[in-house]
């Protein structure tokens, strides 16, 4: 199952396009994001991880998105919007009450929805034949995951954006005559949703093409779970764990570990997996193929979960009280072989992992995960047996100084008890002047074929720059940062210790 993108030495940068500087309320797909592939091209690096692309949702996580397919909207460039002639300039002055530093989705929501409805009916009125063309054979691709997409952001809007099983019953249960009245009497509202997909898709590609052109690999997140108010489920409630009337029956989450004493209860519904394989994992299949079409390799969320999930009842709180079910084990992942061949797969293998999951990555061959920051203060491991440590990493890894769910790695130090600063210092044999530094240094020297390093980390920023506290809502996903010289500074120090790793 391995694939020849997984197998080379190489380093990069996670950093996900919301994060990017700019003046329109959120980082886009933009100027400001292909002077960042500049950026990593001119600092030696050949990989780019981001989080995943979809329209999110409640409390604008991207592991929470309105659906598996879709992107999420609030990406597109303003600027792009404007050489395509869609906008003039004058339409894309931002309101001044935006905080650059933060991004403040209340304000950046409304904002793109005008802009991309001032952009169709442009498209609508002109006759620019070859975008029309261009248009209608994305839908005529799409329509697999599209239509339903359409109807179901309609339906929301229609309904105040509450959740589907909220809304009335004949919708909420997709009645056929209803549906089809619907789309009859929304189709320009319908087009409109399909639209934002289509420009989404049409600069993403632009995007993946020029980063690609320079020898940079994208890695992508696919969440392993959906949303619980997203088209998916409510397209295809046979394939969760609901009740007749759409009702959550369990959730997904993880038992009490690093991250929480009391686990975390993500909320979204679990996956009927001998439903699924009756189809031959259909839904996966044509996710997987259409994430290909996106991004040169998959880092796929809680791999465990693919052995053996944590079942939470719907009613329960928090996630102690819940048990193991077994998952669809090595039967997946065959299947998906057999229809899309080798697949360029990261396993996040963090949390609880037991034997059996250790096997199945070994079936997969996929490579597995390691965080520097886990690899301090466990008393029961020695030196020769701790897998985050960077000198017991295989070839077969990919090593993070900390994800988008760790502190940063400078607060990470800082927050630690004295007796554990020192045995980190005591390990990077350093006074721990620049401790962020030596330990980017240990993970480019390590074994492992690919080190990523958030660019928090690389800027050497504090917990101001934290992107998410897990198991928790408010003030997550909001951070960005601003060009400076530190980044010239940080980046050629990188590209020489690149280049000393050979990587």
């Amino acid at each position: 199952m391995i694939n020849k993108e997984i197998q080379q030495r190489r380093s990069g940068i996670l950093l996900h396009p919301i994060s990017l500087p700019g003046e329109h309320g959120i980082g886009d797909l933009g100027p400001d994001l292909y002077r960042f592939i500049d950026y990593l091209n001119k600092w030696g690096q050949t990989l780019w991880q981001i989080l995943p692309l979809g329209h999110t949702g409640y409390g604008n996580s991207p592991y929470q998105c309105f659906s598996a397919f879709a992107g999420n909207p609030l990406l597109i460039s303003p600027h792009l919007l404007v050489q395509m002639k869609l906008l003039v300039k004058k339409d894309i002055t931002p309101p001044k009450f935006m905080d650059r530093s933060r991004i403040e989705y209340e304000y950046v929501i409304t904002y793109k929805q005008k802009l991309v409805e001032r952009a169709y009916k442009t498209f609508t009125q002109n006759s620019d034949h070859r975008l029309e063309t261009e248009f209608y054979d994305f839908i005529k691709i799409h329509s697999y995951w599209l239509n339903d997409y359409a109807i179901f952001m309609s339906l929301k809007k229609a309904n105040n954006m509450k959740s589907w099983n909220e809304w009335g019953s004949s919708f909420k249960t997709r009645d056929p005559a209803i549906i089809s009245k619907w789309t009859d009497t929304k189709r320009e509202e319908l087009n409109l949703y399909k639209f934002s997909q289509f420009l989404f898709f049409k600069q993403w590609h632009k995007v993946r093409k020029y980063a690609n052109q320079r020898n940079i690999r994208i890695i992508g997140d696919i969440p392993i779970f959906v949303a619980y108010d997203s088209v998916d489920v409510w397209s295809s409630p046979d394939l969760y764990f609901l009740d007749e009337d759409g009702e959550l029956l369990s959730v997904a989450g993880v038992p009490p570990d690093y991250f929480s004493a009391t686990g975390q209860r993500w909320g979204n519904p679990l996956y009927r997996w001998d439903e699924m394989k009756k189809t031959g994992y259909d839904w996966w299949v044509k996710r997987m193929k259409h994430n290909l079409t996106q991004l040169d390799v998959l880092r796929i969320d809680h791999f465990r979960g693919f052995e053996a999930f944590w079942q939470i009842p719907a009613k329960e709180e928090t996630a102690v009280k819940g048990k193991w079910i077994k998952g669809p084990g090595i039967d997946f992942f065959q299947t998906l072989k057999q229809q899309l061949g080798a697949l360029p797969i990261i396993a996040e293998n963090l949390g609880i992992i037991t034997p059996e999951v250790e096997n199945l990555l070994k079936q997969t061959g996929f490579p597995g995960m390691s965080i520097l920051q886990f690899a301090f203060g466990d008393d029961n491991e020695e030196y020769t047996e701790n897998k985050y440590l960077p000198h017991n990493l295989g070839y077969n890894s990919v090593v993070y100084t900390g994800t988008h769910d760790n502190q940063t790695t400078l607060a990470w130090f800082e927050d630690l008890l004295e007796d554990l600063q020192e045995e980190v210092l005591e390990y990077t044999n350093t006074s721990g002047k620049d401790i962020v530094g030596d330990l980017i240094r240990l993970a480019w020297e390590s074994d492992a074929n690919m080190a990523i390093i958030p660019l928090q980390d690389l800027l050497r920023l504090g917990s101001e720059a934290r992107m998410n506290i897990p198991g928790t809502t408010g003030n997550n996903w909001e951070w960005r940062f601003i060009w400076n010289q530190k980044m010239e500074e940080r980046g050629n120090e990188l590209l020489k210790l690149t280049k000393r790793c050979a990587r």
